[in-house]
């Protein structure tokens, strides 16, 4: 199955999420047998899941129109970047959506560009401290803990933060065990 055969799987399950918890919408998308443990559909889910966690709360976006942007957007992002260009495929996903949600693009002044911008370096400089090898799982908590505390801080909208514990250590290979904060 291709990358966009499973956007399209999962753009179809997310719309039928009703909660305000990024992390429990993807835990939700992620056990369906169309999810691997690793692999570029993360740069679908992760982005939509804050999309629709937004909109949930009250977020004022017309959600098909954002999710296809956001599809659009994660489909040109490749599996492995994490480690062939030093971006996590995660953050950006999660970067895109916050850009959508804005309207940002690269000609913007209104003060969205460097706030995204800054959103990204944060949480990039904290993986960077965890290190490698790559986990998509992780990588999205990371990716959903400081976009959260951003749709909170800037939106207006209060996404629920949980208390992660992972549950997919002993299905990945790479695990770092006790190196990963979320480590169960």
């Amino acid at each position: 199955m291709t990358t966009a055969e499973k956007g399209e799987l999962i753009l179809r399950d997310i719309k039928k999420e009703t909660g305000i918890s990024p992390v429990q919408i993807f835990k939700n998308i992620v056990r369906n047998d169309y999810m691997n443990m690793h692999g570029p559909e993360h740069h679908v889910l992760d982005g939509a899941s804050i999309l629709v966690a937004y909109k949930n709360a009250g977020g004022n976006i017309d959600l098909d129109t954002a999710l296809e942007k956001l599809m659009f957007e994660a489909l040109r992002m490749p599996g492995a970047m994490c480690g062939l260009w030093g971006i996590c495929g995660a953050i950006t996903s999660v970067g895109a959506a916050l850009a959508i949600i804005d309207g940002t693009g690269p000609l913007s002044t209104d003060g969205t560009w460097g706030k995204h911008m800054q959103f990204t370096s944060d949480a990039i400089g904290e993986l960077g401290q965890i290190n490698g090898p790559r986990c998509c799982k992780r990588d999205a908590m990371v990716a959903f803990k400081h976009g959260i505390q951003y749709v909170n801080e800037n939106y207006g909208v209060n996404l629920e933060i949980e208390d992660v514990k992972c549950e997919y250590s002993n299905i990945n290979e790479q695990c770092i065990k006790d190196r990963c904060p979320y480590f169960n």
